[in-house]
């Protein structure tokens, strides 16, 4: 008893363990050129966005050699880099800024069948007349949703996990740009018991000169 008690982390010991890259890190900022988002924001689904943003919390998943880094903000928005091969820099392959768009509970195991099985996977998805079309291809129409588990600190110095059932879509706008479309189909085990939530997400794909980071 008394040595699980001594040995348990601080707040400050798990910030300091959470994940970083490109210098992105807990209790830092980054900032996106605002000329870009006053150029593009017309053709977005995202209105009103910062430039710069605060990371609250910090999210990190492995899929076959791959990694995911999210760097949640105090703006209901999140940083995605995704690195191949390895977590250094010079992995890092996309850089995606998201913004949430809507969270939705999910009541039942019949909704939540009906999500994997039948929604999240389709080839094109329908958002305010908008039409994305899938980005991760298949032999057949529909496309399984693909499983990722993250785990998330966050800068109280907890940590949590949640699995996620995901699916990735995109549309063209102007300037050989492109909108993203996020589907994810989250559950997570809590005191309450199971939780389960169905996550939409809109976002635009960044290049180094358009990401500034701050320490």
């Amino acid at each position: 008893m008394f040595s699980s008690f001594f040995n348990k982390k601080k707040p400050q010991d798990l910030k300091a363990s959470a994940p970083s890259i490109m210098g992105l890190r807990l209790g830092g900022s980054f900032e996106i050129d605002s000329l870009l988002m006053r150029m593009i924001e017309d053709q977005l689904i995202i209105k009103g966005a910062a430039s710069t943003y605060i990371i609250k919390a910090v999210g990190i998943a492995e899929l076959d050699g791959t990694w995911m880094f999210r760097f949640y903000t105090d703006d209901d928005a999140f940083l995605q880099v995704i690195s191949e091969g390895g977590k250094a820099d010079e992995n890092v392959v996309d850089v995606k800024l998201f913004h949430f768009y809507d969270t939705q509970d999910v009541p039942n195991q019949f909704v939540w069948d009906n999500l994997l099985n039948k929604k999240i996977g389709t080839s094109t998805y329908e958002l305010e007349t908008l039409v994305y079309r899938r980005v991760w291809t298949s032999a057949s129409d529909y496309h399984n949703p693909v499983y990722i588990q993250e785990t998330t600190y966050d800068d109280e110095g907890d940590t949590s996990t949640t699995d996620q059932f995901t699916m990735l879509f995109e549309r063209e706008i102007a300037d050989e740009r492109t909108e993203s479309l996020f589907l994810s189909a989250e559950e997570s085990e809590g005191e309450s018991g199971l939780s389960r939530c169905f996550v939409l997400s809109t976002g635009i794909t960044l290049t180094p000169a358009q990401l500034t980071i701050h320490g």
